[in-house]
């Protein structure tokens, strides 16, 4: 059999297998029982509310996206040297296609996940067990859903693109350099995804904080709150749809740019003359994807708990640890089977991921958890007032990226010299470190190879609020609220992981991608001697400085936009919410009930406005630096974009994290002064919603939108690389 055929076929079973089991999965959740009437009408409006922002959001997304592709075509067009307008029309065709499976799968797994808060919420009054398998094979359908139309995407792109490829190498080696306009594809809409979402739950999520818990003194969730269904919405469209997209773009992009490097361990394996595997190189990231869905699928039936665990945060993790095992023998596996070279040092880079994650995991878990010492500083400097609360969550986020940073280094480092060591016969000066380069590639998708379970257990926190939320609007029984709460604070916690996981994979991807651009580079600005090409950029450099600087102020001014966006926003909310208080007293009285449609309509219509600036800006910075610096300085902008961009995003995502868990610590009723309980209604719990609200934009909002940016900046430099040289 032929070895394009033969690598291919892994990736069409296994991604076959993880659709047909997402199907499963939601066929055994929507069959579950789904409560009482009063339960059904509170999720029906979730419902409604959500697929109506995301018909809306996608329609603003798909003129963007339609507008993007079509100036992409025409830039490719005007400045390829060979075949301009083939690679034109196939880089727009490409990017649209990547744009609209992002979409699709953040579509289907947040509709799943709408339908599976009520079936969470009626299983808690039976058991907890039973709650928590609800709930994540609810998630877990996204999970599976992205992760394999990702795979099978990028499969599909590359074999309809390979009738066309031409140039310097055969099809097999020129098509990766033709699909990178898949991988920009799903960054465009996970950007907006990401963005939008994350603008649509704050501003709706700090206005019902605000003034439903602190002014007017009600619990959360409490369907006196004219905010709260837009507030539940807000869970899915953020955690759901939202993160759904970012990990399609992150396994697209890491798979199309390790195949771009690929294409070099070819070279030096001889390329059509060499050995008789070596287009193994190219399609070993597919490969390694669909044997990570694998192991993800049985990790998640692993997970069986009983009627009332006592942590089901251990009952996620163990789920994880079981994928987490299996990746790593699959990883020995691929590497025997397919690689002509390095079979044993590959294998340890793709271990070296796998146990990056895990650090990521523990790493989060401490910062954020509410039994370690961060966020049990947080609470007790609530005890003092906003003030302090700010100032000491601040400090954490900021002390949050030592370990992460150390990670990132550990592995980039390990898996680089590991790499490297590796001989291959046809090594030339313009090809010296692709053996290291290619081994910090198998390392991400080592990391990657957890990421259908990883957004399991991402969309698992928003069912579970959900839940939450159906069961205190719905009346029912305080036996019930507490099972949905165990779920809740383990949803926070897993919502919290899948971020550091997120940023840490994002990190690992930047270095891949920023080698694939310096071989797009060396392709199209060496072509003629490709041997005078050095894979160096010189920070020294002016220019490379400059594009530096602006790479670093466009993370931060990125950041406040989105921020912003949250509090404009949000003032909007909290302005509508106290006007229906005083309009009308009876929604207090509980006598009279809220108008939810409209807090929703304005968390719509805000999140749509907002994410079009912060958006376009890091579509349009980046290609004003190539074109005006050329690519020395791009590479300068891409190298420390990423740095203060992932960096950024670790003291958002867990400073955040952490003034939410300091919030719940203080209503679990863990703090005391002297005999005396700090629980709900203290002047310390009001201190901590304050610090919440501030955290809410930060770990739901710019952080999560940040990593997205990171990879952004890296294909659209990717896409445009002729362009810059």
């Amino acid at each position: 059999m032929d070895d394009k055929l033969l690598y291919s076929l892994p990736v069409l079973i296994f991604g076959a297998i993880a659709i047909l089991f997402a199907a499963w999965l939601a066929k055994d959740v929507f069959k579950r029982d789904q409560g009482t009437p009063e339960m059904q009408k509170v999720s029906n409006a979730i419902f409604q509310g959500a697929m109506a922002y995301l018909k809306r959001q996608y329609q603003t997304i798909g003129m963007l996206a339609v507008l993007a592709a079509i100036v992409m075509g025409i830039l490719v067009a005007l400045f390829e040297k060979d075949h301009q307008t083939t690679r034109g029309i196939i880089t727009s065709l490409s990017f649209i296609f990547g744009a609209a499976l992002s979409g699709l799968a953040g579509f289907i797994g947040m509709y799943v996940a709408v339908k599976s808060n009520i079936r969470t919420a009626s299983a808690a009054r039976r058991s907890l067990g039973e709650a928590l398998t609800t709930a994540l094979r609810g998630g877990a359908v996204s999970g599976f859903l992205v992760i394999s139309l990702g795979m099978l995407g990028v499969m599909g792109v590359y074999w309809v693109v390979y009738t066309f490829a031409e140039g310097t190498h055969p099809a097999v080696a020129e098509t990766p350099f033709w699909i990178v306009g898949f991988a920009f594809g799903a960054s465009f809409v996970a950007l907006f995804a990401q963005l939008g979402g994350g603008i649509y739950t704050k501003a709706a999520d700090v206005g019902a904080d605000l003034v439903g818990k602190v002014e007017a003194g009600i619990p959360e969730d409490d369907p006196r709150n004219p905010a709260v269904i837009a507030d539940l919405v807000g869970d899915n469209v953020g955690d759901c749809a939202g993160r759904g997209a970012d990990l399609f773009e992150s396994s697209a992009a890491e798979m199309i740019g390790a195949m771009i490097l690929g294409v070099a361990l070819w070279e030096m394996s001889g390329g059509p003359t060499g050995a008789d595997n070596a287009i193994a190189w190219i399609f070993f990231p597919l490969v390694t994807a669909a044997f990570g869905l694998l192991a993800s699928l049985v990790g998640l039936l692993v997970v069986r708990p009983g009627e009332n665990p006592k942590d089901p945060m251990a009952e996620l993790n163990k789920g994880f640890f079981v994928v987490a095992a299996l990746s790593a023998v699959f990883i020995f596996g691929i590497c025997y089977w397919m690689l002509p070279y390095g079979e044993f040092e590959f294998a340890i880079c793709g271990v070296i991921g796998i146990v990056t994650s895990i650090a990521f995991l523990y790493i989060t878990q401490y910062y954020t958890a509410g039994s370690y010492r961060p966020v049990k500083d947080i609470a007790e400097a609530s005890k003092t007032g906003p003030a302090t609360n700010i100032i000491s969550g601040l400090a954490v986020g900021f002390e949050t990226v030592a370990l992460p940073a150390l990670a990132i280094a550990a592995a980039l480092l390990s898996s680089y010299w590991l790499g490297d060591t590796v001989d291959f016969p046809h090594t030339t000066n313009a090809l010296l470190g692709s053996g290291g380069i290619f081994g910090t590639a198998v390392a991400t998708m080592g990391m990657l190879m957890a990421a259908a379970y990883v957004l399991a257990m991402d969309c698992f926190g928003p069912i579970t609020d959900n839940a939450g939320g159906i069961v205190e609007m719905s009346g029912q029984p305080e036996s019930v609220r507490d099972a949905t709460d165990a779920l809740d604070s383990a949803g926070n916690t897993t919502k919290a992981l899948t971020k550091g996981y997120a940023v840490g994979s994002a990190a690992l991807a930047a270095f891949l991608l920023f080698s694939a651009f310096l071989d797009e580079v060396r392709r199209f600005g060496f072509s003629d001697n490709p041997e005078a090409f050095q894979r160096i950029v010189n920070l020294a450099e002016p220019k490379v400085f400059v594009g530096g600087l602006i790479g670093a102020a466009l993370v931060y001014v990125f950041a406040s936009f989105a921020i912003r966006a949250v509090g404009k926003s949000a003032e909007t909310m909290i302005e509508e919410v106290r006007r229906q208080f005083r309009a009308d007293p009876g929604i207090l009285k509980g006598t009279s009930e809220p108008d939810y449609a409209a807090c929703v309509d304005i968390s719509v219509k805000s999140a749509l406005r907002q994410m079009v600036l912060p958006g376009s800006l890091v579509v349009v910075v980046p290609i004003l630096v190539g074109v005006i610096l050329r690519w020395e300085a791009a590479a300068g902008m891409l190298m420390i974009g990423t740095i203060a961009g992932v960096l950024l995003a670790v003291v958002l995502n867990n400073g955040g994290g952490a003034w939410d868990n300091a919030k719940k610590y203080i209503e679990a009723g863990n703090l005391y002064d002297g005999d005396k309980k700090l629980g709900k209604g203290s002047t310390a719990h009001a201190a901590a919603v304050v610090g919440d609200t501030v955290g809410d934009p930060f770990k739901d909002t710019a952080g999560p939108s940040l990593h997205v940016l990171v990879k952004l900046l890296a294909t659209i430099t990717l896409v445009l690389a002729p362009l810059f040289v």
